[in-house]
């Protein structure tokens, strides 16, 4: 089966309700001829030019051939590890690609200069990184670029043989790249960075990793024209009701990979979702669970749990009131599904689901700390090694690290939640993931887990621009070793922080409580930092 769907309680409801009127007025037809006054007047001149996806297998196969006779010129050269530089959509999509199809795929989407030196001392000289941003002009993905250029002149290998870059037509970065040497692979400048899996920004790493990407072509082609029809069997139209048709209107959406045989769609699903709809204070919040959460077990009555699964059955009604979605289906379709179920929830929600406005804010207070540059603002207090900052009504009421958690867990609304945003080397504190599950017994409410400053690109939107209930946890550390950015007057560390800084005085702005956590001691401070969660 190409997608199988089956929904339950206040979904099924939702279905039932909206569904003869999304079949009525022809929003999938319309969608699929790039309609774009579906989500009204003040979307129009913003849909007219990023609806491209929804032709993206037809645009993208001509570049099958080119990306596998460049894969085997690599291997060819002793090219055996492929990097990939890229924030948002340009990365989560190749990384579900790989780790699905078993593909081996070093994706670097940091700014830690922890991180960022793994990936330069792993294997130099068999590898090739490829660049993808739409303009170029991401900070985090220049960066990453300039230093793998600088590592690969110091090595003696020409940067032109080993840099592949992805980018829209026309771009700062395509004029560049092109006039530098390199080999340029353009994607449809009519589709957004998170609406891209299957065009060349997931197409290009995927395929040099070694993927199968015209079966990845296949599969989404194969539920295209199911797709496109206006009849109530329709996949896209289904979800969508399911998921921004409940009411009330369950906001936050457990995304659950419950057996499926595809790795990491949660993380792309969470990204495509909360920067769509997350705007003009409603949205939806994906939550990314693991089997046994709190958030399942409560029950909570704002949350609506989406099961990924490897067969969703023959049904499209669920027995039982449980409010409930099960998905199914290969990995082409799903990304294609999720795409057309995003825009329709855009539309019910009464949202434009192709800006970002929330997005810009953090960049651009970033961008004014990396040109000041000052001092870093005195720690409120240290306690056990690590160093505390927060917006008043947080700290002006602790005194120590387990009272400013306290403090912020009780600040979080009846039907808010907390958001965990790590701006650490992820490979080296991976169980920092297991503070979401703690946080979210402990609260009682949705916790969602992001690691920055990637999670900036994705549910960074929603935290801003969505509903105001959130509370709000970074978590820094001191990087052990720095690493200067060519070409840049800051380093990486000092970018990592700015980001921090910059987001956390933008949700600052926005009315948000936020508690700051720098590890000084990364390794000795993790057990300190979990018992005072506790």
């Amino acid at each position: 089966m190409t997608f199988g769907i089956a929904v339950g309680g206040a979904a099924a409801d939702a279905v039932r309700r909206h569904l003869p009127a999304l079949v009525a007025e022809e929003v999938a037809s319309g969608i699929t001829a790039q309609n774009p006054t579906l989500w009204g007047a003040d979307a129009e001149s913003e849909s007219a030019v990023r609806l491209g996806w929804t032709e993206s297998v037809a645009i993208s196969r001509p570049l099958v051939p080119e990306i596998l006779a460049l894969r085997e010129e690599l291997h060819a050269a002793g090219v055996r590890h492929i990097a990939l530089a890229g924030m948002g959509g340009s990365s989560l999509a190749p990384e579900v690609i790989t780790r699905t199809m078993g593909a081996p795929l070093t994706v670097l989407d940091s700014t830690d200069p922890g991180q960022v030196l793994a990936a330069l001392n792993d294997r130099l000289a068999e590898t090739a990184i490829v660049v993808s941003s739409k303009s170029g002009s991401t900070v985090e993905t220049a960066s990453q670029r300039r230093v793998f250029e600088k590592a690969f002149t110091d090595a003696g290998i020409d940067p032109t043989t080993r840099v592949i870059v992805v980018t829209d037509p026309g771009s700062p970065l395509d004029v560049s790249a092109r006039a530098a040497g390199y080999r340029v692979f353009n994607a449809d400048p009519n589709v957004g960075g998170r609406y891209s899996a299957l065009t060349a920004f997931g197409l290009v790493p995927s395929g040099l990793a070694g993927v199968d990407i015209a079966e990845l072509l296949d599969e989404a082609d194969a539920i295209s024209l199911p797709l496109a029809v206006d009849n109530e069997s329709n996949p896209g139209l289904i979800l969508g009701a399911a998921i921004a048709g409940t009411s009330p209107l369950r906001d936050k959406l457990g995304l659950l990979a419950d057996g499926t045989h595809i790795v990491g769609l949660p993380d792309w699903v969470e990204q495509l979702i909360a920067e769509s709809t997350g705007k003009l204070g409603t949205g939806l919040l994906p939550v990314v669970l693991e089997e046994g959460a709190s958030e399942i077990e409560n029950a909570l009555d704002d949350l609506l749990l989406v099961r990924l699964v490897d067969d969703a059955g023959q049904h499209l009604f669920l027995d039982g009131d449980a409010a409930e979605v099960r998905v199914s289906g290969t990995l082409g379709a799903q990304f294609l599904v999720w795409e057309y179920a995003t825009v329709v929830a855009g539309r019910l929600l009464g949202i434009n689901p192709f800006d970002q406005p929330d997005v810009e804010s953090a960049k651009i207070a970033t961008r004014g700390l990396l040109d000041a540059r000052p001092e870093p603002a005195p720690a409120a207090f240290v306690s056990e090694g690590i160093e505390v900052r927060g917006t008043p009504e947080v700290i002006g009421a602790a005194s120590d690290l387990q009272s400013a958690i306290d403090v912020l867990v009780e600040e979080v609304p009846e039907n808010g939640y907390i958001s965990i945003q790590a701006y650490v080397n992820r490979l080296a504190l991976p169980q920092l993931t297991e503070l979401r599950a703690l946080l979210a017994e402990r609260s009682g409410r949705p916790v969602t887990f992001g690691w920055g400053p990637r999670f900036l690109h994705s549910t960074g939107q929603f935290h801003k621009g969505g509903p105001a209930v959130g509370a709000f946890l970074q978590i820094l550390a001191t990087p052990a070793e720095d690493l200067d950015i060519p070409e840049s007057p800051f380093t990486f560390g000092e970018l990592i922080q700015a980001q921090a800084s910059g987001d956390a005085s933008v949700l600052a702005a926005h009315g948000r409580p936020v508690l700051t956590l720098t590890l000084t001691d990364a390794a000795a401070n993790v057990s300190t930092l979990f018992d005072a969660a506790r």
